[in-house]
C-alpha cells in the first residue's frame, strides 16, 4: 500500500516515513500544501496523512478540494491544534479522521490501519484468492488456516499482485506500488521478492501461484493457484506450518 504524507515539519516527516516503511508501506513526502494536493490528485493513495498548518495551501483547503474533485482516498489529518472546533472542522472538509500533536505513533499506525479497515476506494478488509488470503490492515497472509510469515517487503509485493489477480502486472507498476517514489534502482529487484514469496506461498503447499509472463511481468492466479493433490494436501500444509514454528522459534 502506498500512502502519502503531507507535512511541512521535516524531521516529523522523515520519522513518519521511516516508520511506515518499516510497517511495510510505500511512503510518499510532501512538504507543502500544493505540492501535496498535485501529489494526491495524480497518485492512486491508500491513504493520506495531512497536516493541517502547511505553507502554500493549509490542510482543509487541501482536503476540501480533494473532496469537491470526488477523491475520496481516506484522509487522517494532523494538527497542533487541539480543540474540539478544530477537530469538527477538520472532519466537516472530508476527513476521515483526526490526530492532535504530539501524538503516539504507535496510535497513529493503529488509525492508519482503522480507516484502511473502514475502507475507501482501493480498500477492501480481506483479499481472497482460493484458499490464498491477505488482510491488508493487519498485514496478514495465509492459505485455508496456515499463516504464512511474510516481510513488510513480500507481503507489499504479494498484495500489489493480489489486488490485480488474473492480470500481468508488469514490474515498473510492481515497483510504483511498493517502493517509494524516490527509487531509482534496478527493476530486477522485483524478482528477488517473487522469488521468496513462491518459497512461501507456493512451494510447501505445491502451488503455482505467481506466474511469471516473459516480457510483460507476473500474474497471480484468481484461485490462488492449482491445488496440489487430494491426499497430499492436507500432509504438504502440515510440514509448512511446521516449517513455519521451526523459523519463527529460530528468530527468523
Amino acid at each position: 500500500m502506498r500512502v502519502l504524507v503531507i507535512e511541512d515539519e521535516e524531521r516529523l516527516a522523515a520519522s513518519l516515513r521511516r516508520g511506515l516503511e518499516a510497517a511495510g508501506y510505500a511512503v510518499d513526502v510532501a512538504h507543502d500544501g500544493r505540492t501535496g494536493l498535485w501529489m494526491a490528485r495524480e497518485h492512486a493513495y491508500s491513504a493520506v496523512i495531512l497536516d493541517i498548518m502547511l505553507p502554500g495551501l493549509n490542510g482543509y483547503r487541501v482536503c476540501a478540494r480533494l473532496r469537491a474533485e470526488g477523491v475520496d482516498t481516506p484522509i487522517l489529518m494532523l494538527t497542533a491544534k487541539n480543540g474540539e472546533y478544530d477537530e469538527a472542522e477538520a472532519l466537516d472538509t472530508g476527513a476521515d479522521d483526526y490526530l492532535a500533536k504530539p501524538f503516539s505513533y504507535v496510535v497513529l499506525e493503529a488509525r492508519l490501519r482503522a480507516l484502511l479497515r473502514r475502507g475507501g476506494p482501493r480498500t477492501r478488509t480481506r483479499l481472497r484468492l482460493g484458499d490464498l488470503w491477505l488482510d491488508p490492515a493487519a498485514r496478514t497472509c495465509g492459505r485455508g488456516g496456515h499463516r504464512i510469515s511474510l516481510t513488510a517487503k513480500e507481503f507489499a509485493v504479494l498484495e500489489c499482485l493480489a489486488r490485480r489477480a488474473g492480470e500481468v502486472v508488469p514490474k515498473i507498476d510492481i515497483v510504483d506500488d511498493v517502493w517509494d517514489a524516490s527509487y531509482d534502482g534496478d527493476l530486477n529487484i522485483v524478482e528477488v521478492y517473487v522469488s521468496a514469496l513462491r518459497r512461501k506461498i507456493d512451494t510447501p503447499f505445491g502451488r503455482t501461484a505467481i506466474e511469471t509472463v516473459r516480457g510483460g511481468g507476473y500474474r497471480l492466479a484468481p484461485d490462488g493457484g492449482d491445488r496440489p493433490a487430494e491426499d497430499g494436501g492436507d500432509r504438504i500444509a502440515a510440514d509448512a506450518a511446521h516449517a513455519g514454528d521451526r523459523s519463527a522459534a529460530d528468530g527468523g
